[in-house]
Parts: structure tokens; sequence; C-alpha cells
């Protein structure tokens, strides 16, 4: 069984009703069990600065399925919520990131392993240090040393 994690966030339709319901339904999806979840986190827009706030979360997940199909379940759970892509970085209900999966490297068109950018992001770091502080991000840190040396205030 591989472990991934995900990252959640929603900023449109009570952000933190549409948060916990996300983890519910992948906690109750087949093929995955829900073994963390992080605190919500409420944290500003990041690119687009006209918007409402976000509530964020990551969640570890154990999962049989592969990467692709895993990542084709999140895109499915967005949609299923209502997610719209009208331009980068608009409100969203819902947003779905696979941030890691067991490790994996992988760079294809639509989807990049481990996410190039998670580090860089206090709205993914911060859960992250919460459920998986020992989790080695690609720069070869592990999160608390890089929120250490790295603190966000978003």
């Amino acid at each position: 069984m591989a472990t991934a994690l995900i990252a959640l966030g929603s900023n449109l339709q009570q952000p933190e009703t549409q948060v916990s319901k996300a983890i519910a339904v992948l906690a109750s999806t087949p093929g995955l069990s829900l073994i963390k979840a992080s605190s919500l986190y409420a944290t500003a827009p990041v690119g687009y600065d006209n918007q409402p706030d976000f509530i964020n979360a990551v969640v570890q997940v154990a999962t049989e399925m592969p990467t692709p199909q895993l990542m084709q379940l999140l895109l499915d759970i967005e949609q299923t919520f209502g997610r719209e892509r009208p331009f980068p970085n608009a409100p969203r209900i819902l947003d779905l990131d696979l941030l890691d999966y067991d490790g994996m490297q992988l760079d294809t068109e639509l989807l990049k392993l481990p996410h190039p950018r998670m580090h860089e992001r206090g709205f993914v770091i911060l859960p992250l240090a919460e459920i998986v502080p020992d989790f080695v991000l690609p720069q070869g840190q592990t999160v608390v040393e890089w929120t250490t040396e790295h603190p966000h205030d978003d």
C-alpha cells in the first residue's frame, strides 16, 4: 500500500464546510484509508489577492490506487463539489493537490511529484508540519527543518 499526501483548499461557499466534507469524502472512498488529517488553517490568497481568504488542510492517506487513478479521483471530487477554473489562482469551492505519492518522482504534463512548490506555500507547509513533521521535502530538508529556517506568515 502506498502513502499519499493531499492538500485541500477552499474559499467559497462556507470553506470550512467544503474542506471538512472533502476530507470525509476521501475517508469514505474505497481504496483509500485516512491516516491523518491536519487542523484547518485560515490563509490569505496567493497570486490573486481580490478574493476571500482560504481554508486549507493536508491529509495523509494509504491507498492501493496507482497515481493516475488517485489523481483522477481528486479531479472528480473537485468537479463534484462544483470546481471551476476560469483563470489561474481564481476563487474555488474546492482545490485538491496531490503533494506526494510514496516518494515517487514524476514529471508529466498533468502531474509533477513531489509537488514542486509545496515548500513555498505556507498554506501547505504548516498543515504538513502538523501531521508529518519528519517528511523530507524535495530540497532535502524535513518539513520541521524548513519551517524553522523559513517561517511562513500565510
